[in-house]
């Protein structure tokens, strides 16, 4: 690796390869992320971005800092560090929130993603959108790093500095091209199993399909004309209102599916940079999960695929869990504030956690043994979480009932078990095998309060992919899971597609 544009001492180029195991790509901090009930009303409305500005501002900062509790490492597109205001409030003066901000940078637990600049304080080309106070505040937070603090950047290749070749092609070959076929490969999934996960009627399932045909059929003629098949491009033909900035954030109720295919796109847009960077995407709660593309495997950084119907009922059969004594929890991570971000991950629980979770994903086969230590651990975590909370008088505790939750899907079934708190329970909803035809899918872990509550701590993180060799298979697992006791199951998909309840553009590369 040619270590470039670091005699400043500010930054260490590093490779995908170099991030941490555990890194995270956060949807919540795209630009165009909405939590889809939001979506829905802005669609209704004809609101913009701008006109939720506030509740938007919430809810990506409690994911923003969800995403920093529960993951080692957070990679951000540079670009949200100065045009995201759920991370630029913590820049934009000198203070305890621009230093905790600067500590997170040093220490490797944010690393900014480059696209075609060379340095995080690069003044971006004059074209792009740019929140100059922003932008402004950025450079300043990066001046004002102490001496041998360096920044971690990722970027897809740091070679060739003069005319940055293999890292434009390396951004083709892992970004666009792959953004391309994921979108054209969108009718050759189960019409029906997605357009009930994006939540389409089922009498409006083949209009559905049409409509999806013609955005296919839409990229497919950028491609053969030999131009870029990215978002923005998509947006303004199926989603935006005609002859808005795509940035506004303004979407067409007169478009057909304009909400479902905006969340399809956004989907791919997320786990299209986490594959690109060889890492996990972290889906916010409410938002499509990957299990809604119907691969043959899940993300690439998914360290194991589950193939047999007796492992794979290891995940739902009861665990044991140790007595829990603390019975509350804040009620809002997002009353927090970053320096407290910072103090919890210098915490032995934050550390236990992390290791936990680590062990767990590298080995799921040895869930039975290790998902206990990772719930004790998320017990603890959220004790120190309630003494920063006290501390700045933003508690509102809740009855504090933690449980874990698996969540297995297979095709359009998706099969629960909740324990913990002396309590269990195991439901299924499951299409016959003739009508859902896929035998792939994924295994989820949830952490949360059993009291549900818009904005309480809790974790979601796919830990293996599923695939079945046969429908016999399936058969075998399914009636598996029926002899569990206390088993109820109802007719018809669950909600499979949800998660449960975590670039620029020059001449040569458009915005990805």
């Amino acid at each position: 690796m040619t270590d470039v544009d670091s005699s400043d001492g500010l930054m260490t180029p590093i490779r995908p390869e170099q991030l941490d195991p555990g890194a995270v790509i956060a949807q919540s901090l795209d630009n165009q992320w909405v939590p889809a009930p939001l979506a829905r009303k802005m669609i209704e409305r004809g609101e913009s971005l701008d006109d939720v500005a506030r509740q938007r501002l919430t809810d990506v900062r409690a994911e923003y800092f969800r995403s920093l509790i529960n993951a080692s490492q957070v990679v951000v597109n540079r670009a949200y560090f100065y045009n995201n205001d759920a991370i630029t409030v913590d820049l934009m003066e000198e203070g305890e929130a621009r230093q905790a901000h600067r500590r997170l940078l040093a220490s490797g637990a944010i690393v900014p993603f480059l696209l075609t600049e060379r340095h995080p304080a690069e003044e971006p080309p004059a074209h792009l959108h740019v929140r100059q106070a922003g932008f402004t505040a950025w450079q300043e937070t990066l001046a004002g790093l102490p001496a041998g603090d360096r920044v971690r950047c990722v970027r897809m290749s740091w070679d060739d500095p003069d005319d940055d070749r293999e890292n434009r092609e390396r951004s083709r070959t892992r970004l666009f091209q792959p953004f391309a076929e994921k979108v054209q490969g969108l009718t050759a999934k189960d019409i029906d199993i997605l357009a009930a996960q994006v939540g389409v009627r089922p009498r409006d399932a083949d209009r559905f399909g049409q409509r999806l045909g013609e955005v296919v059929a839409f990229s497919n003629s950028l491609s053969v004309n030999r131009r870029q098949v990215v978002r923005n491009t998509l947006y303004e033909e199926f989603v935006s209102v005609p002859g808005s900035n795509v940035a506004e954030g303004r979407y067409d109720a007169g478009k057909p599916f304009a909400g479902e295919i905006k969340q399809l796109l956004d989907l791919i847009y997320s786990v299209n940079l986490a594959d690109a960077l060889g890492r996990y995407p972290l889906t916010p709660v409410g938002s499509l999960r990957r299990v809604v593309l119907q691969e043959a495997r899940e993300a690439r950084a998914t360290p194991g695929i589950v193939q047999d119907p007796e492992q794979l009922l290891t995940f739902l059969r009861r665990q044991t869990f140790a007595a829990v004594q603390d019975h509350l929890t804040p009620a809002a991570v997002n009353g927090l504030a970053l320096q407290d971000i910072w103090r919890l991950r210098q915490t032995a629980a934050w550390n236990a956690y992390v290791r936990a979770f680590g062990a767990l994903t590298a080995s799921p086969e040895a869930f039975r043994d290790s998902v206990g230590e990772v719930f004790d651990c998320y017990v603890r975590l959220n004790s120190e979480i309630l003494k920063l909370a006290r501390e700045r008088r933003q508690a509102r505790p809740n009855p504090w009932r933690p449980v874990v939750e698996v969540v297995v899907t297979v095709g359009a079934a998706v099969f629960t078990a909740v324990s913990g708190d002396d309590f269990w329970e195991v439901a299924g909803a499951a299409l016959p095998l003739a009508v859902s035809g896929s035998l792939s899918g994924s295994v989820q872990l949830v952490l949360r309060n059993r009291i549900h509550g818009r904005q309480e701590q809790r974790f979601a993180r796919e830990i293996a992919s599923v695939r079945l060799a046969s429908a016999r298979e399936w058969e075998q697992f399914h009636d598996l899971v029926r002899r569990l006791p206390g088993y109820r199951e109802s007719a018809g998909p669950g909600p499979t597609g949800r998660a449960a309840t975590t670039t620029q553009d020059n001449e040569d590369l458009p915005e990805y």
